[in-house]
């Protein structure tokens, strides 16, 4: 366990299949209610001017990606995500804006089909609270490889929070009493693992929704000589 965060229990490809078997309800039960309010502040957060080259990592079934491409008509928007449900589902949301200024991709968040030094914003939520510790900096070491130099991350996911309705998820996830549709998901910390790989300029705000607390984290990649 590192800085309090627990051991991950979902990995490798039984994460895939849990994706693929919840597509067809994910929105109803995430998209709408528990997240909806963190995904919006991030979308806030992001900043996204008109013209960018934005990349949303682990897009799930695109609820955000529609509103990156109607904030960015001019420029370019990438999603990647590993599930092809999901990803389905999304091409079907997206198709129906009519526009045409994006590529889906079906890949692992590990290994991103991009040249570095290409995006401006990188957007990424609700990956990392699934994900074992030891895959926190070398996946971070590829969205920044991909970022240019003070390009934007945004980042959510499940965190940790002060009131004893957020530390009830916590203590479930202890049990094993979550819900299948959560069992993968426990509270993470994610800028320390930012601050090692030399991003700056955070901002990070805890976001409640019926008591699921999510943590919203904005930094900056660093120069050359001051990153890694």
């Amino acid at each position: 366990m590192v800085q309090g965060i627990l051991e991950v229990r979902i990995t490798g490809e039984k994460i895939v299949h849990k994706y693929d078997r919840v597509a067809p309800v994910y929105d109803l039960f995430f998209g709408y209610v528990i997240e909806s309010k963190a995904r919006q502040r991030a979308l806030e957060l992001a900043g996204i001017e008109n013209g960018e080259r934005v990349l949303e990592v682990a897009m799930g079934t695109g609820l955000n990606f529609v509103d990156l491409l109607k904030r960015n008509p001019d420029g370019w928007v990438h999603g990647v995500d590993i599930s092809l449900r999901m990803l389905e589902k999304a091409k079907k949301r997206i198709l129906k804006t009519g526009q045409k200024n994006y590529g889906l991709h079906l890949g692992d968040c590990g290994y991103l089909p991009f040249e570095k030094d290409t995006f401006d914003v990188l957007i990424n939520h609700y990956l990392f609270d699934i994900l074992p510790v030891e895959e926190f900096v070398p996946i971070l070491q590829e969205f920044k490889r991909v970022l240019k130099e003070e390009g934007r991350i945004v980042l959510v996911n499940m965190t940790k929070g002060e009131k004893w309705v957020h530390q009830l998820y916590e203590e479930l996830y202890r049990l094993r009493l979550i819900p299948p549709l959560l069992a993968g998901c426990r509270g993470v910390f994610l800028q320390p693992f930012l601050e090692q790989l030399g991003f700056t300029g955070f901002k990070r705000e805890l976001i409640s929704k019926f008591g699921f607390p999510s943590e919203v984290i904005q930094a900056v990649r660093g120069r050359r000589d001051r990153g890694i």
